[in-house]
């Protein structure tokens, strides 16, 4: 398998933008080889972490904790109080507030909830969310509208959000977030495109977005990384990563 040119490390630009690496991954709360979970998430060299299937219930803080401090990185937000989407970062990120959303609850489906957070890399200022998205169609679409409405409720110029959407891009809710966001698959190819390998045909039903104004410069699913096996990447959890490198302007 060809490998993919390498994404660009982080950085501060001399104009102040800032590159930033950014990782969305379902790690289905843990239940696989968290040694290779670490693995993964090391090699892709994040500064935002969008995690999905967060542990929920006993002792959930010190199972993202330990996460967090096997992967050098710091729980941002999220988690059990937002019903599983969890935000981590770098040291490099600057914290200007976090809030997590549950969103309404359809009975006999899963509570579903955001993770969200403002932070800055040095003149960089990036709103930035988590999401799972139901199983039911017909909710679904409804929770993008909702994931639009509270990035419009960031109020900040720059934005990604990503997470599990439990749908290929054809499909209402994917099609709902790329008509007003960017697709940064779409936008920038880069490694793998299907995140989904386990049943059925490979499917990609974990995405990234980024606001317009936000320059993506790869994305897709690691491969070739120093550090990162395929060994791993099926070992880790069920669902691929998604890896994307963007630019962002300063605020």
């Amino acid at each position: 398998m060809e490998m993919p040119p390498p994404l660009p490390d982080s950085r501060t630009e001399p104009d102040g933008s800032a590159v930033i690496r950014v990782l969305s991954y379902n790690i289905r709360s843990m239940r696989d080889d968290r040694e290779a979970l670490v693995r993964v998430i090391k090699a892709c060299a994040p500064d935002l972490v969008l995690i999905q299937e967060a542990p929920l219930f006993f002792r959930w803080r010190k199972r993202a904790a330990w996460l967090a401090s096997r992967t050098d990185l710091v729980v941002l937000s999220g988690g059990g109080t937002a019903a599983g989407p969890l935000l981590l970062c770098s040291l490099r990120a600057t914290v200007e507030r976090t809030e997590d959303v549950l969103l309404p609850r359809t009975p006999g489906l899963h509570r579903r909830g955001f993770a969200t957070a403002v932070v800055r890399f040095g003149r960089a200022r990036l709103g930035v969310l988590s999401c799972h998205l139901s199983l039911d169609a017909t909710e679904r679409e409804a929770q993008a509208g909702m994931l639009l409405d509270r990035l419009d409720g960031l109020d900040v110029p720059h934005a990604v959000a990503g997470g599990d959407l439990n749908e290929p891009p054809d499909r209402g809710a994917f099609r709902r977030l790329a008509a007003k966001l960017q697709d940064c698959w779409s936008a920038a190819p880069w490694g793998g495109e299907h995140t989904w390998v386990r049943s059925g045909p490979p499917r990609r039903i974990d995405a990234l977005f980024a606001t317009e104004g936000v320059e993506v410069l790869g994305c897709g699913v690691p491969r070739g990384l120093p550090g990162l096996t395929d060994h791993d990447l099926r070992t880790a959890t069920d669902h691929l990563p998604v890896l994307a490198a963007v630019r962002v302007p300063a605020s």
